[in-house]
């Protein structure tokens, strides 16, 4: 048995150059699909307090570090046999070069320009996802990425959620309308999922708007309340992947190739014919945004299509 060291606070996203002082839960969630690589070893996670339901009870974690000033010198006098790093703050970086391990993975520090550089494996993939023009024409799923970056190949493994139901199920469709403080360029617009619950519920369906949104534990269990999510492309979509919930995802700013949705629904991108789609752009400068263009009525007949087709398919 080994014991592997994952740091993943959420503080960068593992494939783009941003670096923010609030932690993408997205990043952290979807990380968890690596955990896969390690089963039967005994994994410590280092993350951001924020990310702790994400990870709590999940049955290939061991333990859950949170990345503080005590948790830091502790890890020093540790010793791993794997460490993965997908941070590039600097300073966890510099923390990453200083436990001892026998192999690492993801990102190290440069103590001559001190700022993240990409250990030996992930050289090729730093180079890709850093840079827009190139990112932008990748066309990869994450995940594949990602078990590249940890010298592994994916074979469709999926998301790691320890999260355990308080709730049953109670609503068809679930609407994901909020998108993170790091990407508003995300969200479909308001008065667009106004309308789309209006058009739901006249149309007899059982419709619920985002709950939980200063609450993750109530977030969690709305989303595992309902049968079909409709969202951005946010934390609630990697959520309800993990939950094998029915989804109809939203794209505009962000690649659709690279979210892998399993077989559980489909994604919209927008109607427009902008050359500059996914832009990879926290906000837009056109006049009309391209997730202002994606149509109320076409994302209803997604959702009226997907439900049929998962109906059709328990029926057989």
């Amino acid at each position: 048995m080994e014991k592997v060291l994952i740091i993943k606070l959420g503080y960068s996203e593992t494939l783009d150059p941003e670096i923010g002082k609030l932690p993408s839960l997205g990043d952290v969630m979807r990380t968890t699909v690596i955990l896969n690589a390690f089963k039967g070893n005994h994994i410590t996670w280092l993350t951001d307090e924020t990310a702790y339901l994400l990870l709590k009870d999940n049955p290939l974690i061991d333990r859950i570090l949170f990345y503080d000033l005590t948790t830091v010198l502790q890890l020093q006098n540790e010793r791993f046999d794997v460490v993965i790093n997908l941070e590039k703050v600097p300073g966890i970086c510099a923390l990453t070069d200083r436990i001892k391990a026998w192999v690492r993975y993801g990102f190290r520090f440069d103590d001559w320009n001190a700022e993240a550089k990409p250990y030996d494996g992930a050289q090729e993939i730093f180079t890709t996802y850093n840079n827009i023009r190139t990112k932008r024409i990748a066309n990869r799923k994450w995940q594949e990425v990602l078990y590249e970056m940890i010298n592994r190949k994916w074979d469709n493994e999926e998301y790691v959620l320890g999260y355990k139901p308080t709730s049953k199920l109670i609503y068809g469709i679930g609407l994901n309308y909020r998108v993170g403080s790091k990407w508003p360029n995300k969200a479909w617009p308001m008065h667009k999922w106004d309308a789309l619950f209006k058009l739901l519920k006249a149309n007899k369906y059982e419709v619920s708007t985002q709950e939980g949104t200063n609450n993750l534990e109530d977030y969690l269990n709305w989303i595992h309340n309902c049968e079909l999510i409709v969202t951005n492309d946010s934390l609630g979509l990697h959520l309800a992947i993990a939950m094998d919930k029915k989804i109809v995802a939203l794209f505009g700013p962000t690649s659709p190739h690279e979210v892998h949705l399993y077989g559980l629904g489909s994604k919209i991108i927008p109607d427009c014919n902008y050359d500059c789609i996914p832009c990879m752009k926290q906000r837009c400068k056109k006049k009309v945004p391209c997730m202002e263009t994606i149509e109320v009525e076409r994302v209803f007949e997604e959702i009226r299509r997907v439900f049929k087709s998962e109906r059709d398919r328990n029926a057989e």
